[in-house]
């Protein structure tokens, strides 16, 4: 750890880490927090990370004749101010697929989400394009969001970088999404369960799908990444390989 990740974890109570988070030291001594929100929290940074909302899946789905749950935008918006009244940050990065498709970029979604981003007129917001997003197209203005591509570097001179697509790059830290990565866990009654979790191995940790409506990846984890697990309320570190 740092001494500037020291200051802020040991001295003050803004930063915190919330109930259930679980520290993961980078390299360079940059201290993150995984957040049982499926959310990454740089303290030092002032940030807040999440991937792969998929804002408007369910309603393209829809559109397409598909019967899907009511209900997403509401329950993602909710999980989202959870994330930052649990870290007071200042600064929420979305790392690609804020936008799921164009049929479901419509007027009802930004009926929600600029209330929402009027809400949190003090937090700054960026997207990191992923695919998802290029297809879709880029949020309105008045969602008054900062776009970004990858790799990008949150806060710069600092060796960490923001992507969409898990991605080495030497002597930095990539944060990135797209895998919607999930482990098992198994339970010494023979019984097992899929929980999302963060991947973490070769200089990238991928992040959980935060969107309520996304589904897992077929995508595994290298056998040799560390998995923290993603269940009710807490981040639990698995055994690698698993």
């Amino acid at each position: 750890m740092n001494a500037l990740d020291h200051f802020f974890t040991t001295t003050s109570p803004k930063h915190t880490p919330p109930a259930g988070a679980c520290p993961l030291a980078l390299p360079s001594g940059t201290l993150l927090w995984l957040l049982p929100h499926r959310a990454v929290w740089w303290p030092s940074a002032d940030t807040v990370f999440v991937a792969d909302v998929h804002f408007g899946k369910a309603a393209a789905f829809r559109r397409a004749g598909q019967p899907v749950p009511q209900g997403t935008t509401a329950d993602n918006l909710a999980r989202l101010d959870a994330v930052l009244a649990a870290t007071d940050a200042q600064h929420l990065v979305f790392l690609g697929d804020f936008l799921h498709a164009r049929g479901g970029a419509q007027e009802p979604l930004w009926q929600q989400l600029l209330p929402w981003r009027q809400r949190h007129a003090a937090v700054q917001m960026t997207l990191v394009r992923g695919n998802h997003d290029r297809h879709a197209g880029d949020p309105p203005a008045q969602l008054a969001m900062a776009l970004a591509d990858e790799p990008w570097p949150p806060l710069p001179g600092a060796p960490v970088l923001a992507g969409h697509h898990p991605q080495a790059v030497a002597g930095h830290t990539v944060l990135a999404g797209h895998w919607h990565p999930v482990v098992r866990l198994r339970g010494r009654a023979r019984d097992a369960l899929s929980a999302p979790c963060f991947g973490w191995g070769d200089g990238q940790l991928v992040l959980p799908a935060f969107g309520a409506f996304t589904g897992a990846s077929p995508v595994a984890l290298p056998g040799h990444w560390q998995p923290f697990a993603v269940t009710p309320g807490q981040v639990v570190r698995v055994p690698a390989g698993g």
